[in-house]
């Protein structure tokens, strides 16, 4: 169930982000941000100081993350302008129309931490009873699906072609199933590091969302364009809000 889980959110986000034409990129770019700042601070946080029972804890992880993840793209940053040309510096972020593979990079890495806690809480749900198991891994499946549209299109806008953020969306999913095998074998011992594992998933959404990709969006001022990316920005929120409903109530 842990690998059907990551693996079918996966496929369903990719069957939507296979039809959506090169040009349509741009504009669910603002829906990803969306998806990743409602996910990010209405299911993530929550659960992260939930399971950590210490809100400022948690916060100061975020914190720690997001400087993390700022210095991991520079790293990124220095390999590039040391392999080709990079006059001055200059800002690289959509020279050819992607940002060759920065946030695409940080959005992966952060999906795995978040994958792995799927799998520790599938298991853990699943040795309590196989109803309440069943239950879960049909709610981390519907609450991926629009974090997964978005990050895919993030792939995308990185430059990365469909079939390979497919590739890498896939492999990123395999971490439920180690999660899911590592909780089974010592879930105390795992379970403990959960709250440390989400506050890293939501800092790396939160950057990701705010420094690689709303820049981008400051290109575009003119008003229609404005009001398009914020109807856009409030469909991915809204998409996680309803995902949300719709999953507590059948679990209910």
């Amino acid at each position: 169930m842990s690998f059907a889980g990551g693996a079918l959110s996966v496929l369903a986000a990719a069957a939507f982000a296979f039809k959506a034409r090169t040009q349509w990129v741009s504009l669910l770019v603002s829906y990803a941000i969306g998806a990743l700042l409602g996910a990010s601070f209405l299911e993530v946080l929550p659960h992260a100081i939930t399971a950590g029972g210490d809100a400022t804890t948690t916060m100061a992880t975020v914190l720690g993350g997001i400087l993390a993840f700022f210095v991991l793209e520079k790293l990124v940053l220095w390999r590039h302008c040391h392999i080709e040309s990079c006059e001055g510096h200059e800002p690289l972020a959509h020279d050819h129309g992607h940002d060759h593979g920065r946030s695409g990079l940080m959005i992966m890495v952060g999906d795995t931490f978040h994958n792995f806690v799927d799998g520790v809480l599938i298991a853990a749900a699943f040795m309590e009873d196989v109803r309440l198991g069943i239950i879960t891994a049909l709610a981390m499946i519907a609450h991926e699906i629009p974090q997964e549209v978005g990050d895919f299109v993030i792939l995308l806008h990185s430059g990365y072609s469909k079939g390979r953020a497919l590739a890498f969306n896939l492999l990123s999913s395999l971490a439920t199933l180690v999660g899911a095998l590592l909780a089974y074998v010592a879930l105390g011992q795992v379970q403990s590091a959960v709250p440390v594992l989400l506050a890293l998933a939501a800092a790396s959404m939160i950057y990701v969302a705010v420094a690689d990709l709303i820049p981008g969006l400051h290109k575009r001022p003119e008003i229609r364009a404005t009001v398009q990316q914020v109807l856009l920005i409030a469909a991915g929120i809204g998409t996680i809000v309803l995902t949300h409903h719709i999953v507590d109530h059948l679990a209910e």
